[in-house]
Protein backbone atom coordinates (compact mmCIF):
# COMPACT_ATOMS: atom_id res chain seq x y z
CA UNK A 1 0.00 0.00 0.00
CA UNK A 2 1.66 3.25 -1.08
CA UNK A 3 1.98 6.45 0.94
CA UNK A 4 2.30 4.78 4.34
CA UNK A 5 3.84 7.21 6.81
CA UNK A 6 7.00 6.18 8.64
CA UNK A 7 5.34 6.15 12.10
CA UNK A 8 2.72 3.69 10.84
CA UNK A 9 5.37 1.45 9.28
CA UNK A 10 7.26 1.50 12.58
CA UNK A 11 4.07 0.60 14.47
CA UNK A 12 3.48 -2.39 12.16
CA UNK A 13 7.09 -3.52 12.58
CA UNK A 14 7.17 -3.09 16.36
CA UNK A 15 3.69 -4.44 17.08
CA UNK A 16 2.76 -6.87 14.28
CA UNK A 17 0.04 -8.71 16.20
CA UNK A 18 -1.61 -5.51 17.41
CA UNK A 19 -1.39 -4.12 13.89
CA UNK A 20 -3.02 -7.23 12.45
CA UNK A 21 -5.83 -7.12 15.03
CA UNK A 22 -6.39 -3.41 14.42
CA UNK A 23 -6.51 -3.96 10.65
CA UNK A 24 -9.13 -6.68 11.09
CA UNK A 25 -11.21 -4.44 13.36
CA UNK A 26 -10.95 -1.55 10.90
CA UNK A 27 -12.00 -3.82 8.02
CA UNK A 28 -15.02 -5.09 9.96
CA UNK A 29 -16.14 -1.53 10.73
CA UNK A 30 -15.58 -0.46 7.13
CA UNK A 31 -17.61 -3.30 5.64
CA UNK A 32 -20.48 -3.34 8.15
CA UNK A 33 -23.62 -1.56 7.03
CA UNK A 34 -25.31 -0.39 3.86
CA UNK A 35 -22.99 2.42 2.70
CA UNK A 36 -21.24 1.90 -0.61
CA UNK A 37 -17.46 2.14 -0.93
CA UNK A 38 -17.35 5.71 -2.23
CA UNK A 39 -19.70 6.98 0.47
CA UNK A 40 -17.64 5.23 3.17
CA UNK A 41 -14.46 6.84 1.88
CA UNK A 42 -16.04 10.30 1.78
CA UNK A 43 -17.43 9.88 5.31
CA UNK A 44 -13.97 8.90 6.56
CA UNK A 45 -12.58 11.99 4.84
CA UNK A 46 -15.12 14.12 6.70
CA UNK A 47 -14.12 12.56 10.01
CA UNK A 48 -10.45 13.28 9.25
CA UNK A 49 -11.35 16.92 8.54
CA UNK A 50 -13.09 17.08 11.92
CA UNK A 51 -9.95 15.76 13.60
CA UNK A 52 -7.82 18.36 11.80
CA UNK A 53 -5.42 15.58 10.86
CA UNK A 54 -3.44 16.57 7.78
CA UNK A 55 -2.13 13.08 7.17
CA UNK A 56 -5.54 11.46 7.53
CA UNK A 57 -7.20 14.08 5.30
CA UNK A 58 -4.65 13.44 2.55
CA UNK A 59 -4.88 9.68 2.98
CA UNK A 60 -8.67 9.55 2.86
CA UNK A 61 -8.84 12.01 -0.04
CA UNK A 62 -6.35 9.84 -1.95
CA UNK A 63 -8.33 6.68 -1.20
CA UNK A 64 -11.62 8.30 -2.23
CA UNK A 65 -10.08 9.31 -5.56
CA UNK A 66 -8.65 5.81 -6.06
CA UNK A 67 -12.08 4.19 -5.80
CA UNK A 68 -13.71 6.64 -8.20
CA UNK A 69 -14.75 9.76 -6.29
CA UNK A 70 -14.35 12.85 -8.42
CA UNK A 71 -12.23 15.80 -7.28
CA UNK A 72 -15.48 17.76 -6.97
CA UNK A 73 -16.94 15.11 -4.64
CA UNK A 74 -13.80 15.17 -2.50
CA UNK A 75 -13.91 18.98 -2.27
CA UNK A 76 -17.62 18.87 -1.42
CA UNK A 77 -17.05 16.31 1.36
CA UNK A 78 -14.48 18.67 2.89
CA UNK A 79 -16.65 21.76 2.42
CA UNK A 80 -19.61 20.12 4.18
CA UNK A 81 -17.66 20.24 7.44
CA UNK A 82 -17.44 24.02 7.54
CA UNK A 83 -20.56 24.59 9.63
CA UNK A 84 -19.61 21.77 12.02
CA UNK A 85 -15.83 21.98 12.44
CA UNK A 86 -15.40 25.64 11.53
CA UNK A 87 -13.88 27.83 8.88
CA UNK A 88 -10.17 27.47 9.82
CA UNK A 89 -10.25 23.66 9.89
CA UNK A 90 -12.12 23.48 6.60
CA UNK A 91 -9.80 25.93 4.86
CA UNK A 92 -6.79 23.97 6.13
CA UNK A 93 -8.28 20.72 4.82
CA UNK A 94 -9.06 22.30 1.45
CA UNK A 95 -5.38 23.24 1.22
CA UNK A 96 -4.21 19.77 2.27
CA UNK A 97 -6.27 18.01 -0.39
CA UNK A 98 -4.73 20.17 -3.12
CA UNK A 99 -1.61 18.01 -2.77
CA UNK A 100 -3.52 14.86 -3.72
CA UNK A 101 -6.11 16.18 -6.17
CA UNK A 102 -5.25 16.02 -9.86
CA UNK A 103 -4.04 19.35 -11.20
CA UNK A 104 -6.82 21.49 -12.59
CA UNK A 105 -6.75 21.61 -16.35
CA UNK A 106 -6.71 25.03 -17.92
CA UNK A 107 -9.65 25.75 -20.18
CA UNK A 108 -8.79 26.40 -23.79
CA UNK A 109 -9.87 29.80 -25.06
Amino acid sequence: MPHLPAPYKRFVKDFPEVSKAYSGFAKACHEHGPLDEKTRRLVKLGVAVGLCSEGAVKSHARRALQIGASPEEVRHAVLLGMTTVGFPSTIAALEWIQEVLPAKRKKKK
